[in-house]
């Protein structure tokens, strides 16, 4: 597994309600992970769907 950074967001409380209540139901095991997954998705559909019509994966999506 890649080596794990920490970053500071701010978020208004009712989407860490929301984070609160996916952990809660067992959907994620915590909110990092809630995070990093939204980031995942985010990225697929703003950056890697563009760039993979280039036929390259591009350098910072990490196996």
């Amino acid at each position: 597994m890649a080596k794990m950074r920490i970053i500071s967001v701010q978020l208004p409380q009712g989407l860490i309600n929301a984070l609160d209540v996916l952990v809660k139901r067992g959907v994620y095991p915590n909110r990092s992970e809630a995070i990093r997954e939204a980031i995942r998705e985010l990225i697929k559909k703003e950056l890697y769907t563009t760039e993979a019509e280039e036929k390259e994966l591009p350098e910072y999506v990490i196996e």
